[in-house]
């Protein structure tokens, strides 16, 4: 059974204004997504599934849904602040969408197979979908997952500093826990951050860091779901708390119910947070089409 896509695509982009989901970075206006779905065709993924919300649902299916046709089978889901387990109702000061793992849940109505999360805004490259979608093709049974561990030297910003969740891993390459850390940038030569007493640190540039590429079986859905139910008694007065991926599994995996296999890629991971950010997309990926790893047009 071929594994399924799953895109979380119900943010705006409020930092970088509008709907950078939809912005053409492609020579023939292809987005970000468009290379995603194009690479896991590559990578042997069955079929694409979007959670978007409903209120660009029309634009979503002109813009982008219609490329898909004849390429591979697609379907759509729909996210809603007011969607919430029998028992909870959505305070009137929430107008935050409740995060990733919420996202993630609107799927498990449609998705049967084992299936890979990731972002709809972050280039993640066509060795990621690989690894991924061999991983995912041979999953079987249950709580046993996946997650994509990007070389933190493969992700960094030309820009400025960035903030990654540096994976922890026993020796059998096994996710152990994911530490946040700030202020990652090449200095003289070698990848520092500050570290937990505020001076800095080294790490080595192969360190795997989470760039929210995941690889689920269907069970997750039922441990999500228990996980939601417990963040809402805790949360739901909270306007600000979000309901992220990392929570579920790091929980998962505290309390052994689940492994997460980190795989290595030799991708390097881009992506458009500020307006700025733009046209530095645009030119990776001209050069990733001159070097012959896209065609000129992709659909």
């Amino acid at each position: 059974m071929k594994p399924t896509l799953f895109v979380l695509a119900a943010g705006m982009g409020s930092r970088y204004g509008g709907l950078k989901q939809l912005d053409g970075l492609g020579p023939n206006g292809e987005t970000i997504m468009d290379y995603s779905i194009f690479d896991a065709i590559r990578g042997g993924f069955g079929k694409v599934v979007f959670v978007i919300r409903k209120d660009f649902e029309q634009d979503f299916r002109e813009k982008v849904l219609s490329k898909y046709e004849n390429h591979i089978p697609v379907e759509v889901v729909f996210q809603s602040i007011d969607d919430l387990p029998e028992g909870f109702v959505r305070p009137e000061e929430r107008v935050k969408p409740w995060g990733t793992n919420h996202a993630v849940l609107m799927g498990k109505e449609v998705i049967k197979e084992p299936f890979a999360v990731i972002n709809a805004d972050d280039f993640y490259g066509r060795d990621g979908f690989r690894v991924l979608g061999e991983w995912l093709s041979k999953a079987e049974g249950r709580d046993a997952y996946c997650m994509v561990g990007y070389r933190v030297g493969n992700t960094l910003s030309e820009s400025g500093t960035v903030a990654r969740g540096i994976c922890q891993t026993n020796d059998e390459g096994y996710l152990t826990g994911v530490v946040e850390r700030t202020d990652i940038a090449r200095v003289d030569g070698e990848i520092t951050f500050t570290g937990d007493d505020g001076k800095p640190e080294t790490t080595p540039d192969t360190t795997p860091v989470s760039m929210n590429m995941w690889g689920f079986t269907p069970d997750y859905f039922a441990y999500s779901e228990e996980h939601f139910r417990r963040f809402l008694a805790e949360n739901i007065d909270k306007p600000k708390a979000e309901f992220f991926i990392p929570l579920v599994v790091n929980d998962l995996i505290v309390k052994s119910k689940a492994t997460v296999e980190v795989l290595d890629t030799t991708a390097k991971w881009f992506g458009v947070t500020y307006a700025a950010d733009r046209q530095g997309v645009v030119d990776k990926i001209r050069a990733l089409i001159d070097a012959g790893e896209y065609p000129e047009k992709l659909w």
